[in-house]
């Protein structure tokens, strides 16, 4: 199913002030302060137990994933630092893993990116799902909507947006349609930090029950980008196999970010140790 895509009028002049509603306690779960993010340290299945519970007291979680390329984000960008704050920051890729056993000793219980979380919540999910879907180029989202309506048939799937509307009007023409709507789920793939700084101005418990910031989910799903194949994935390479596939708009994230990261995550190490 699709809805109708967004048509506002942008208004560049405008800035948003409503901010998205404090969501659930999020105190018990253990979280490594990884740069500026605080990531849940949390096996898979404890995470959709947590979101499976949220939909049902529909008290507005936001579930964001933290990589390499989003710590870089957050020690840079005070905005998106303070979106991803309140969330349920799930570690994604080996780059986090990696600042967790430098700065904890260990690694995250599980690797849990978007791209496996989602179809692995939606198959745990044993009442019917309104799913919502926001992002991707026209044509992108009623795409996913109608491969995941194909893989799980018991939820309804409804294309709200493509990702090409502005802040002001437009966004908030979003969420109105979402508010409509009332979705268990919402799945926002705009990128990084811009699906977050959505999420944190937008969307609360009025706008779903829960909200997700998924990056390339649904351009994966619709078949508009390749994924890695399992061996490369099973490896936890698969930014690699997206840098081939994507050198020109990703070569300063991994390139560049990888590196930079490393540091960032050594010099936090560093001063954690001065601190004792």
């Amino acid at each position: 199913m699709s809805g109708a895509l967004v048509s506002a009028r942008p208004s560049p002049s405008r800035s948003p002030t409503r901010r998205a509603a404090a969501g659930p306690d999020l105190s018990r779960f253990v979280l490594r302060r990884i740069g500026g993010l605080s990531v849940a340290a949390v096996d898979g299945d404890t995470a959709v137990a947590a979101v499976l519970e949220a939909m049902r007291t529909r008290m507005g979680l936001r579930v964001t994933f933290a990589n390499a390329h989003c710590v870089n984000v957050s020690l840079e960008d005070a905005d998106y630092r303070e979106a991803m704050e309140g969330t349920l920051c799930l570690p994604d890729g080996i780059g986090v893993d990696l600042g967790s056993r430098l700065l904890f000793g260990e690694p995250f219980p599980e690797n849990l990116n978007g791209t496996d979380f989602v179809p692995r919540l939606l198959a745990a999910a044993a009442e019917p799902l309104r799913v919502a879907l926001v992002g991707g180029e026209p044509g992108v989202a009623e795409r996913a909507a109608q491969r995941f309506a194909e893989r799980f048939p018991q939820h309804r799937f409804t294309a709200v947006s493509h990702g090409f509307f502005q802040e002001g009007d437009q966004a908030e023409g979003v969420a109105a349609l979402l508010r409509a709507l009332k979705p268990d789920l919402l799945l926002v793939g705009l990128g990084v930090p811009r699906q977050e700084m959505f999420l944190h101005r937008h969307v609360g418990a009025r706008e779903a029950a829960v909200a997700m910031g998924v990056g390339a989910l649904l351009d994966f799903t619709a078949g508009k980008v390749a994924r890695a194949p399992a061996l490369v994935r099973r490896l936890r390479a698969e930014w690699v196999w997206r840098l081939l596939l994507e050198p020109r708009r990703l070569a300063r994230r991994y390139i560049r970010g990888n590196p930079a990261f490393l540091l960032r995550v050594a010099r936090q190490k560093i001063a954690r140790g001065t601190e004792r």
